[in-house]
């Protein structure tokens, strides 16, 4: 049963409104494909196989014994289910609600892709135009090939640089201020657009565009465009925000079989458009809705199929492409998009130390499903398959 304060803010939303590799083939899509249907409509989920799935993971949670998780299953057109378990602190034993806060890692990637989207489709900056334009001050790359990277394969992640970039460096607590200095000793693996590389710190590069061109931060572009429009009353950026709210959940790491609270790593909030954002269970249910086409005033159905359309295939050896019902897997802008026993699913995860996080939607069912965790746990990895086995069928 849904607590009230979760009728609270469904009632004030109703009023106001890591880890890839790189692959040196692209199988563009040209023109976009259609994802949405008019004759779709929400329930065509039974309320057996949602308990099922939710003791499913229930299940896990208590057999892992995992300090907390949240859930949201959604439709475009309601919240179908939100289920919260465990404390935000397993050092206090305060319990997880609708509005505890979570990090939510590289699920940041998608906010990310629709920011950058949004300054395309205002003009504020075209696909094509290469990023020196924008930001002639910052060299990037070994070769005289990677001159010529455009916002599109950052986003995409087709940059053509090394994999991974300086990620180690964001691990070993380095500033993103910091490693851009060095951003010209990125190897160049090949020219951009011609393969895929994931990357954490060179894809925090669209900040500095929102900046460069709009004259606002890319925190302010965020709240501004997307949080305040949605009614996200509690995500956030940065570390400050992150600490000050007295309902966030803390990161949990196990030790010798227990889990444990651990340090959050500052230098992951310095790429604000990898991995920066904070958010409630709450807030992400509205973030899967607008991207299954809830709020069409913010994000319109012809703006979500150009974001969900694949413009790399991705390559196999990572958790999501091991999934056995998984057939095609791409990256699409600031989301990935695979194909799972003939559905296409958009779909990111995310993880920093002491959090996971994971999104699924199927536009095509007017479903989506969003799952947070407090600790790094293997169990997120199964979330978004048995999502699809048990409850899309």
């Amino acid at each position: 049963m849904i607590v009230a304060t979760l009728f609270k803010r469904l009632f004030a939303v109703i009023c106001g409104f890591l880890a890839c590799g790189y692959a040196l083939t692209v199988q563009a899509q040209d023109e976009p494909l259609t994802l949405y249907n008019d004759e779709i409509n929400s329930g065509q989920v039974s309320r057996e196989n949602i308990s099922a799935y939710i003791e499913w993971l229930r299940q896990r949670i208590s057999d892992e014994n995992l300090p907390g998780a949240a859930m949201a299953i959604v439709s475009r057109d309601a919240v179908l289910d939100v289920q919260t378990w465990g404390v935000r602190n397993s050092q206090t034993s305060e319990p997880i609600d609708e509005d505890s806060v979570f990090r939510i890692a590289s699920v940041s990637k998608t906010f990310a892709g629709t920011v950058a989207s949004l300054m395309v489709m205002h003009n504020q900056l075209h696909w094509d135009t290469p990023i020196i334009q924008v930001l002639p001050e910052i060299q990037i790359g070994t070769k005289k090939s990677s001159r010529s990277m455009t916002l599109k394969n950052i986003v995409s992640h087709t940059t053509g640089l090394m994999p991974h970039a300086y990620s180690n460096m964001l691990d070993d607590g380095v500033a993103y201020e910091k490693i851009q200095e060095i951003f010209h000793q990125i190897p160049t693996v090949c020219a951009p657009g011609r393969c895929y590389g994931y990357q954490n710190v060179v894809f925090s590069l669209i900040a500095d565009v929102v900046e460069a061109r709009t004259l606002r931060s890319y925190e302010q572009y965020l709240d501004e465009e997307l949080f305040v429009p949605l009614h996200m009353t509690t995500a956030s950026t940065g570390l400050d925000q992150f600490e000050a709210n007295g309902n966030a959940t803390s990161p949990h790491r196990r030790v010798r079989g227990n889990w444990r609270v651990t340090t959050v790593n500052p230098a992951y909030y310095t790429v604000t458009p990898a991995a920066g954002i904070n958010a409630s269970i709450l807030d992400m249910a509205i973030w899967a809705r607008a991207n299954l086409g809830a709020y069409p005033e913010v994000l319109s159905r012809s703006f979500l199929e150009l974001q969900h359309s694949p413009v790399v295939e991705t390559p196999r050896g990572n958790y999501f492409n091991r999934w056995q019902g998984l057939e095609h897997a791409y990256y699409a802008l600031g989301w990935r998009v695979f194909d799972y026993r003939g559905m296409r699913v958009i779909h990111h995860g995310g993880g920093v130390r002491g959090f996971r996080s994971e999104v699924a939607l199927v536009p095509e069912r007017n479903l989506g499903v969003v799952v947070l965790f407090n600790a790094e746990t293997r169990v997120a990895n199964d979330i978004v398959p048995a999502f699809l086995d048990n409850i899309i069928n």
